[in-house]
């Protein structure tokens, strides 16, 4: 196969999330095959650098990438072009300044920021889709849905309505990477062309499973915020005897700190380094991971398969797609913590069925969402993208 130069792009955001974990792995992935990575990348922690009016502008549409782009190309001619991130510093202009060039275009959707203002499709403790009603995301600036911000709200709002009008999202990009099948059909309804839509899943580098025994605990792993369930997540354990360990940080906080203060099952270890992370997997009997709205494709859950670890998880978006119910894991109506608990309580005292399902989990992890098939579906596409442009 064709050794490629491959543009990757990417914006990081200000707190360090699955998608920068993602990029890395796939640069890696690709170098490791032997292919040429050209990695571009900015962050948004330079927003305060540029000001509120002239990041606004950038946002929409930012002339300095069109530019940086365009100049990268110049020198070093990528056969392809692989987009992970564009909010806020680069902007789509840059899909402009690759298609100026004939450069084929593959953008990963890691989130819905396309067709919601928050990215998430959560509001006021509910799922939400009100955006997904109108032309324009007009009901994401009535309800802040941005930061809680009106300004920022609009700013998203104006970026997606002018690249929605101007016809960006469908000429602009050759093929989208979808992460499961139930998000592709949400672009679809969202206005996406289904003919340029492909799913391939994430995944994590293959790691050796630790041993089974000292599993001692259920564990939650993810950024302590509404949309990610952790007030479910207190409910549910309160008044439970099964050990909790709770890994993360966000503006939920609070919400662990007092749980683990009331509860002397519970522990709160905060933010975890990716070695350190390993190792409290490696001691779980499963991972619990309750979201209250549409998931992508939790790296955790990942993560948990490949520990050898079954997951107990809200049936909801492409959750209920990835999780084989009573083969990898449990899944519980969304919102509902005494489904949690009705559903992990008979689990976590089957010793038996824990390591069936963990051991499944396990094989599921290395089928599915090991990097050597990734790699494979990934360069599938690449090849796709590239002889369309022919």
């Amino acid at each position: 196969m064709k050794k490629l130069r491959i543009l990757l792009v990417h914006n990081y955001y200000q707190q360090s999330g699955g998608e920068d974990v993602v990029f890395e792995s796939e640069k890696k992935l690709l170098q490791d095959f032997g292919h040429e990575v050209v990695a571009l990348t900015e962050s948004n922690r330079h927003l305060e650098e540029l000001g509120n009016f002239a990041a606004a502008k950038n946002a929409v549409w930012s002339l300095n990438a069109f530019n940086r782009v365009s100049e990268l190309i110049s020198r070093k001619h990528p056969d392809i072009a692989h987009i992970h991130n564009t909010w806020m510093m680069f902007s789509p202009s840059i899909y402009y300044a690759l298609q100026k060039h004939s450069i084929p275009v593959v953008q990963t959707l890691h989130n819905y920021r396309l067709l919601c203002p928050g990215a998430t499709f959560y509001r006021d403790g509910k799922v939400c889709n009100d955006c997904m009603k109108l032309p324009l995301p007009l009901y994401g600036v009535v309800h802040k849905c941005y930061r809680n911000s009106l300004a920022q709200s609009a700013i998203v709002a104006t970026m997606l309505s002018y690249h929605r009008l101007k016809g960006t999202w469908h000429d602009q990009v050759d093929f989208y990477i979808t992460l499961s099948e139930y998000a592709k059909q949400k672009f679809i309804q969202g206005g996406l062309p289904a003919n340029k839509i492909i799913t391939k899943p994430n995944f994590i580098d293959y790691r050796d499973m630790h041993a089974k025994n000292n599993r001692r605990y259920a564990l939650f792993v993810g950024r302590l915020s509404p949309e990610k369930g952790i007030h479910i997540l207190v409910k549910a354990f309160q008044s439970s005897d099964i050990p909790l360990y709770i890994v993360g940080d966000g503006p939920d906080r609070k919400l662990a700190l007092e749980l683990a203060s009331q509860n002397n099952n519970v522990r709160y270890l905060g933010h975890v380094d990716r070695a350190s992370l390993e190792k409290v997997y490696s001691q779980a009997k499963c991972l619990v991971v309750p979201s209250v709205t549409y998931e992508n494709f939790p790296m955790n859950i990942l993560e948990a398969f490949r520990s050898g670890i079954p997951v107990v998880a809200s049936k909801i978006g492409s959750i209920k797609e990835i999780i084989n119910e009573g083969e990898t894991g449990l899944l519980f109506h969304p919102g509902d913590p005494d489904d949690l608990i009705t559903k992990i309580q008979p689990l976590w005292q089957n010793q038996a069925e824990l390591e069936r399902m963990g051991s499944n989990a396990r094989r599921e992890y290395e089928e599915k969402y090991a990097p050597e098939r990734n790699y494979q579906l990934l360069m599938d596409i690449y090849h796709r993208a590239i002889e369309s442009k022919k």
